[in-house]
């Protein structure tokens, strides 16, 4: 269970990890309007805020996916295989889309989603034993 309660932590944090990204060393980050200074980045810093607009919308589907998983009782190493994979794809996401490798990028929040509807998937195979 310490697997999947640090995918939790660590996908739930990406979207602070992505702004981070996007901020770091910018000597005139405005942090009177910070949403305002983002929108108007280039390059990999608007990719690394695209990213954490992404990282938001793929975390609460995931997390419910993890809690039903736990709840139905899907069996641990399964939980554990769909949360491992999940990470190493979102964490490839977010490495991909800041250095801006789009196909490569799609393949891998591609992943993610397969490890979530994975998780829905044998929640309900757990419900009807």
């Amino acid at each position: 269970m310490n697997l999947v309660i640090a995918s939790l932590l660590l996908t739930g944090a990406m979207p602070w990890i992505c702004a981070g990204i996007a901020k770091a060393g910018q000597k005139n980050y405005d942090n009177h309007n910070p949403r305002e200074w983002l929108a108007k980045q280039t390059g990999y810093r608007a990719r690394a805020n695209a990213a954490q607009g992404n990282c938001f919308e793929a975390f609460p589907i995931y997390a419910v996916g993890v809690l039903l998983a736990l709840y139905t009782e899907v069996p641990q190493d399964e939980i554990d295989l769909y949360a491992s994979l999940f990470v190493a794809a979102r964490v490839a996401y977010v490495a991909l889309y800041i250095s801006d490798q789009d196909k490569l990028r799609s393949l891998a929040w591609l992943v993610g989603v397969i490890c979530t509807v994975g998780l829905y998937i044998a929640s309900m195979g757990s419900m009807a034993s």
